[in-house]
């Protein structure tokens, strides 16, 4: 039987890091996209590095960042779903409606949500490849909490 860690032995822990990762069709379009989008600053980039091509996107410091990939020998398709999002909270009025505006002038298409949740307080944008980004007007609930 496997023993799992403690509350308090995974609250001593150092967070991982979380990646990612999404196999898209252009990638210097998608660069552009969540780049000038989300305001994203590129992090990292590879060439030919086993067949792939690929960029790491994100916030310098955060403990998160997205990796955008292109397969030179055997393209993979991206396969989203209606609800593989990214959300972003922006508990600012004023930084939403930028960060929503931004969006649209980066190419991405505003769509309904699939769950109506993110229609209350939010906006769902997709880009090129069918991935949804949602913008939600409210503060992380766990926020506090991760301070």
């Amino acid at each position: 039987m496997t023993e799992t860690p403690s509350t308090a032995a995974v609250t001593a822990m150092t967070p991982p890091h979380l990646r990612v990762a999404r196999p898209v069709r252009d990638l210097r379009r998608a660069l552009a996209m969540y780049r000038d989008g989300l305001g994203l600053s590129l992090l990292g980039h590879f060439e030919d590095h086993a067949g792939f091509d690929g960029v790491m996107l994100g916030w310098p410091g955060a403990a998160y960042h997205l990796e955008l990939t292109v397969c030179r020998a055997h393209p993979v398709p991206p396969s989203p779903g209606p609800e593989d999002l990214l959300v972003f909270y922006f508990p600012d009025q004023a930084a939403w409606s930028a960060a929503c505006e931004r969006l649209s002038r980066a190419g991405f298409t505003r769509v309904p949500s699939l769950n109506p949740y993110w229609d209350q307080r939010g906006r769902t944008y997709q880009d090129a490849d069918g991935y949804r980004t949602v913008l939600e007007n409210a503060a992380w609930p766990g926020a506090a909490a991760d301070a």
